[in-house]
């Protein structure tokens, strides 16, 4: 048996994105910026996906900005708002639990001149949400806070800090992580008050190398990507038509089945929860109810390296990460577990399962089963 449980890290790209990028690249395949019919083609199915995926944030068409991805979404919003608007001030601020793609553009302007302040989270992985209001100066410029934590999934309190960023600066601008929240929650950035948001396709059951950036109208960047002035000059560079069309097919699924998604998803972890915690020696890290992501749950097991158990369940037809599985093969330290202070042991024992609309009690099962009759076995093997 196959069980698929890191559906956080990319998911199944739908049958129906897949039709679709397929008769892109092989029949609709015209340029875009072409003015014969093969190019008005490909420009129709790029309108069609902005049409999509403006009508899921209740947005305007305009503030849809295609990406290669959630990452160049993040640099996009983060290292274009701060050069566009370094002389109203150099400030900004993040939570200590971000995706490598926005601490590490932090990491970029602050060896470049830019102030970068950590916003405090509590032992669950939620920002302080009080700290906020103290925090934010007259030369802040950007507020970025992830809306699911992609490690933990901690739901952070992302109305409340766009009322506060607004109250206490009101020129600051709000940059809202959404890659993975995006097709699990309602957003609605104009009525919250988010500036800019970053999602990614491939996490939805979209097609990898596809992305967005809404980007508030009237909002001020600098473009990274400099040519051909596509995506109204925010992006250069020939569209990847495929990709945007599958992205639309994608997020149209998302939402038409919202509701019922949630509850699926939320029941799966239950059942996960609930059978993984009569496990000995495991500690689940964060929140499980409905106050945490419906799909994320983060499982520190006692006395077995992280690496050795998920190749061990890799071993069983079963897929797993320890911790982020977008930055890179290596291993490193968790900057979310750090941030939430697991037990230095604990760092190195955490695995991460995440769910997806395809996932089956009977993988979970599976899954449950299998941890319980190869952990003490690896056990015997710790470390002293």
């Amino acid at each position: 048996m196959i069980a698929y449980l890191d559906n956080s890290a990319t998911t199944q790209c739908s049958e129906a994105a897949a039709e679709k990028m397929m008769q892109v690249l092989r029949v609709d395949f015209g340029n875009p910026s072409s003015l014969h019919t093969k190019g008005m083609e490909a420009e129709n199915y790029i309108r069609d996906a902005r049409k999509i995926i403006a009508k899921t944030l209740k947005a305007k068409e305009k503030e849809i900005i295609f990406t290669s991805g959630g990452t160049e979404a993040n640099n996009l919003a983060i290292v274009g708002t701060a050069f566009a608007r370094k002389r109203l001030g150099k400030h900004i601020i993040v939570s200590p639990v971000e995706h490598a793609s926005v601490a590490n553009p932090m990491k970029f302007l602050s060896e470049n001149g830019f102030e970068v302040e950590f916003l405090p989270v509590d032992s669950n992985g939620r920002v302080l949400i009080d700290s906020l209001w103290d925090m934010i100066r007259p030369d802040t410029i950007l507020v970025s806070m992830m809306h699911v934590n992609n490690e933990i999934g901690a739901v952070m309190p992302i109305k409340e800090a766009a009322k506060i960023i607004k109250e206490k600066n009101p020129k600051c601008y709000f940059h809202v992580d959404a890659i993975q929240s995006y097709g699990k929650y309602e957003i609605l950035p104009d009525r919250w008050g988010i500036d800019l948001l970053s999602v990614s396709g491939h996490k939805i059951h979209g097609p990898k190398g596809s992305g967005f950036l809404f980007c508030h109208e009237g909002v001020l960047l600098q473009p990274e990507i400099l040519g051909g002035g596509q995506e109204s000059g925010m992006r250069s560079g020939t569209e990847n038509v495929p990709a945007i069309a599958g992205l639309g097919v994608a997020a149209q699924e998302m939402y038409d089945h919202l509701k019922e998604n949630r509850e699926y998803l939320f029941s799966l972890k239950e059942h996960f929860v609930s059978a993984i915690s009569q496990v000995e020696g495991i500690h689940v890290n964060g929140l499980t109810g409905e106050d945490s992501a419906p799909h994320i749950v983060s499982v520190s097991f006692q006395g077995v390296r992280a690496e050795v158990l998920l190749h061990a369940l890799e071993d069983k037809g079963i897929y797993v990460s320890s911790g982020s599985a977008c930055s890179s093969n290596r291993p490193a330290v968790s900057r979310t577990l750090t941030a939430i202070h697991v037990e230095k042991e604990y760092l190195d024992e955490t695995l991460r399962f995440s769910f997806s609309v395809h996932t089956t009690v009977e993988e979970i099962d599976y899954a449950i089963d299998t941890i319980k009759s190869i952990l003490p076995i690896l056990r015997k093997y710790t470390r002293h």
